[in-house]
């Protein structure tokens, strides 16, 4: 089962600097069969204008990725840490027992970004955060592990999330194709850019496909494309 879900029919926020597609309920967007997907819970599609960005907010029990698509944001946070993101990088935030940070885009233009949510498999842990490089290169034509808990993510060289689950990426040439063993599991899939086809499914950039019941994924770029790829376990 390949469910297609539109970039149009995702929910909507505009705030002036932040322009907000909603994958799943957040915010003031509520739809009850799009809450959560296993332990999947929010993937925002995030435009931040130059030199604006989220102020210090707290969160707690929570894994949050943060999937740079152009410009760069700045993280800091009560712990100490800070760092500056860019295009095609990855940052993991375990909230756990509680973490105050902000985001900005200190960028000259608008910075995008892919923000997910995974409900950890255990509470409380001591909050983290790191960053690490995926040069596009590395990613071209096969898929790559950016973040992870299943068992073997970490000695791939995936940051780390407390949850049997992963984000893989992908850069794929026009005509090229993928495959990814799903098994049981469910998955979540997002074209950055570019089109793809799905076990037959057609994804357009920006839209979210929700997959379940399907053993083996093979993804083809019918443009070339950029892909998120999140590989969940059938229970949050």
């Amino acid at each position: 089962m390949i469910e297609r879900r539109s970039l149009s029919s995702l929910g909507n926020a505009h705030f002036g600097w932040l322009d907000a597609k909603h994958h799943f309920s957040f915010g003031h967007y509520r739809d009850p069969n799009r809450m959560q997907w296993g332990p999947l819970r929010v993937w925002n599609d995030d435009t931040i204008a130059a030199g604006t960005g989220f102020d210090p907010h707290p969160h707690r029990d929570m894994e949050i990725i943060t999937y740079v698509r152009q410009g760069a944001i700045t993280h800091q946070d009560f712990l100490g840490n800070e760092g500056r993101t860019e295009a095609g990088d990855v940052q993991v935030m375990s909230a756990g027992t509680g973490i105050v940070h902000a985001e900005y885009n200190r960028e000259p233009g608008v910075t995008q970004i892919f923000q997910i949510w995974i409900i950890p498999n255990k509470a409380g842990v001591e909050p983290r955060w790191e960053a690490r490089k995926f040069p596009k290169g590395d990613k071209a034509g096969q898929l790559v592990v950016l973040a992870g808990g299943r068992p073997g993510d970490a000695e791939k060289g995936a940051l780390m999330i407390h949850q049997d689950a992963a984000i893989l990426g992908a850069t794929l040439p026009k005509g090229s194709i993928v495959t990814h063993e799903l098994g049981r599991r469910l998955a979540y899939l997002v074209p950055a850019r570019g089109r793809v086809k799905v076990n037959g499914v057609e994804i357009d950039a920006r839209d979210g496909a929700a997959i379940r019941d399907e053993a083996v994924l093979t993804i083809e770029a019918l443009d070339e494309a950029e892909i998120l790829l999140a590989d969940l376990p059938a229970a949050a």
